[in-house]
């Protein structure tokens, strides 16, 4: 179990705090919804987070098959839902990978990435697109 505490400061901004290292992320409302998009916003961040756990859920797969990979990158866009309820209605992520992976490698990263537990975690209205880079 993992403890995350959180407190408004006010003007629609928290202060977030992870238990376990003591690491604080702000977040702010966005300026589409009454804030003043000067941090992450609540919904920023679990577009940041499937991004961060695509490229982290690779890295765990290669190192548990004696593999090592570094050098992919991504990038994530949100979009909201133009009716209520507001929420994530798309998520578009783009992985760009390293050279030299063979094609069995690529399969099998490609799998495991878009299997990562923040990708199971989101509900059915949320539409992730993938989409996976090689440079050659």
């Amino acid at each position: 179990m993992v403890k995350i505490t959180a407190s408004y400061l006010g003007d629609l901004h928290c202060r977030l705090t992870h238990g376990p290292s003591g690491a604080v992320i702000e977040t702010d409302a966005p300026k589409d919804n009454m804030g003043k998009g000067e941090a992450f916003s609540p919904t920023d961040l679990a577009a940041a987070s499937l991004l961060s756990c695509i490229l982290t859920t690779m890295a765990i797969y290669a190192k548990r098959h004696g593999k090592v990979l570094v050098g992919q990158s991504g990038e994530v866009e949100k979009e909201m839902s133009t009716e209520a309820p507001r929420r994530i209605s798309r998520l578009t992520v783009r992985v760009s990978m390293p050279k030299d992976l063979s094609a069995e490698d690529r399969l099998a990263y490609e799998r495991v990435g878009g299997s990562c537990p923040v990708h199971k975690s989101l509900g059915p209205g949320t539409q992730v697109l993938m989409n996976y880079i090689y440079p050659d």
